[in-house]
């Protein structure tokens, strides 16, 4: 157990943790600016921001020695005994100074730059900066560079802090990114053939301390002020990347990533990051619609609910699809409904998208090649409620042998998910409720085609691959006429006020074993629910543990 002294306040941290000083300043409230260093990054210590006075204590007479060179504290680790000063006179001084000579050679183009108001630039020079400006104001120039075809550099603001570089080197293997020239002709630049163009790409920007690296999705769209920032998950893959989405008047412009140790650490996909687009897609569905005749019309909530349970009940046998982009509150409550509607009812998985294989960066990070967000959590709720889970194909075969009459569909995928040759197995239902986000060859032919929320508007929890379970709330409302699925299954199981996701997610803690560690508050970074399954064994690939998945004969 090493002690420390920072600042007056001790702290003592166990022999097996390898913090700096900035890590161990942290653990007192004590913040220690900086540029270059990052904790997901290796330690180069180039930008002198950090610097702190050092000394030890002697253990026998408890005298304090201090170092006559200030230190940086990102490359210096805590040893038993070291007294760290982070504020006098000689911090402050030098702070000082490295933010004057970092504004000698930067444009002062704050208002046109998209990193106004979140810029570190910014705020130490407020807080550790010159008084006054002493050099002269002279004119800028705001050259550009393009380094790929998401990510551009503005030359002028760049700091030198080489995040960017170490990042392509050291997490994405790929290596595009360099420091060209010496003195002050030194630059960020793109290996010759190699424009900046991975999958983790767009991480980089959100490393940028200053504005030197700009998002061209996000150029010039919108002031960070003006945006609100919500906590949620990336429904890409089936990593679950935690992430923040930032709005302004329900209208998403970003998506960045959430610092979350036991998912995704620092880093989001390309894929996650850009993937927000199908929020506010023109082709949404929009209201719900009824059959009449050969044609869909349209028909207002209320009139819905007063009569689609009486029509599914009387269309038994009856079948659900669970969509993998289900959250774990809205599979219960579909279950519970429909098993109220027909206890004998057949409950099925819909289909799984994949693509390709897992992609796996050296830096750790993982992209998943199964592209949804909650199949483990949704089969959970299906084996829990039918003892089995059945795919998809089980009910085509069904359908094909006309044992079933009525099926609820729970859509939400991104992408064509269903084909008129399929969709035409359903022809000879007598109640088909598709709810789904985009018209497909299965609305067409629905008896009621309801518009599904997508996942920045819902309410609930998902439960990546390996067992995270994370609970969020919707950032942006729905477009006006779209009732979110947890919501229309509320009303419908007949409950009063306002959808509960917390209060349902306790009910599923309750009944569902599984789910037992969802019954205390979910931290920010969820809980791993593998804490649960105590010395269950792992079933086969692509199944999860406990639960039989069935095919047709």
């Amino acid at each position: 157990m090493a002690t420390i002294i920072i600042d007056g306040r001790e702290i003592e941290v166990p022999d097996h943790e390898r913090l700096n000083l900035i890590e161990a300043a942290r653990r007192v409230g004590v913040e220690i600016p900086h540029y270059c260093w990052h904790p997901g990054l290796s330690v180069v210590g180039s930008c002198r921001m950090c610097l702190v006075e050092i000394g030890r204590r002697d253990p026998a007479t408890g005298q304090v020695q201090m170092m006559p060179k200030l230190m940086p504290a990102c490359n210096t680790p805590i040893q038993d005994g070291m007294v760290v000063v982070t504020d006098s006179p000689k911090v402050r001084r030098a702070r000082a100074m490295v933010e004057e000579d970092l504004l000698l050679r930067h444009p002062v183009d704050c208002p046109i730059c998209d990193k106004a108001g979140e810029c570190r630039l910014q705020d130490y020079h407020f807080r550790y900066g010159q008084p006054e400006r002493r050099g002269d104001v002279r004119p800028f120039s705001s050259r550009r560079q393009e380094l790929g075809p998401r990510i551009t550099l503005f030359v002028d603001r760049c700091i030198l802090c080489t995040r960017c570089v170490r990042f392509t080197r050291e997490v994405s293997g790929t290596a595009e990114l360099m420091v060209r020239a010496r003195g002050t002709h030194e630059q960020i630049d793109v290996v010759d053939g190699f424009p900046l163009d991975n999958k983790l790409a767009g991480n980089v920007v959100d490393l940028c301390p200053v504005g030197a690296l700009g998002d061209k999705d996000f150029l010039y769209r919108q002031r960070v002020w003006f945006m609100r920032s919500h906590a949620s998950v990336c429904t890409r893959c089936a990593a679950g990347c935690s992430i923040w989405v930032d709005e302004n008047q329900d209208r998403i412009y970003r998506v960045r990533p959430r610092e979350n140790p036991q998912v995704n650490r620092w880093w989001i996909c390309d894929d996650g990051r850009y993937d927000y687009h199908h929020v506010h897609d023109p082709r949404r569905l929009v209201a719900p619609v009824c059959r009449e005749g050969s044609g869909l019309v349209p028909i207002d909530w209320p009139e819905l609910l007063g009569r689609l349970s009486d029509q599914l009940a009387r269309a038994r046998p009856l079948a659900a699809v669970f969509s993998p982009f289900l959250t774990v509150e809205e599979a219960y409550l579909l279950a519970r409904y429909i098993r109220g509607l027909d206890p004998e009812a057949l409950l099925v998985l819909g289909p799984i998208p994949r693509e390709g294989e897992d992609e796996r960066f050296p830096g750790g990070f993982t992209i998943a090649a199964e592209k949804c967000p909650n199949r483990r959590g949704v089969e959970k709720v299906v084996a829990h409620m039918a003892g089995e889970v059945a795919v998809f194909e089980r009910l085509l075969s069904e359908l094909d042998g006309g044992t079933i009459r009525g099926v609820w569909v729970s859509g939400g995928y991104r992408q064509e998910w269903i084909d008129a040759t399929t969709a035409a197995r359903f022809d000879g239902l007598q109640q088909l409720v598709v709810q789904d986000l985009f018209p497909s060859p299965l609305t067409e032919r629905a008896t009621y085609a309801l518009p599904g929320a997508a996942a920045a508007e819902r309410d609930g929890s998902y439960v990546n691959r390996t067992d995270q379970l994370q609970s969020v709330s919707w950032a942006v409302r729905p477009p006006s006429g779209v009732r979110p699925e947890g919501s229309l299954l509320w009303a419908l199981l007949g409950r009063q006020r306002l959808y509960d996701a917390r209060a349902v997610l306790r009910e599923v803690a309750a009944e569902i074993g599984h789910f037992h560690v969802a019954a205390e508050p979910i931290p920010e970074v969820g809980v791993n629910l593998k804490v649960n399954l105590l010395a269950r064994s792992e079933g086969p690939a692509g199944e999860a543990e406990g639960v039989r998945q069935t095919r047709p004969s």
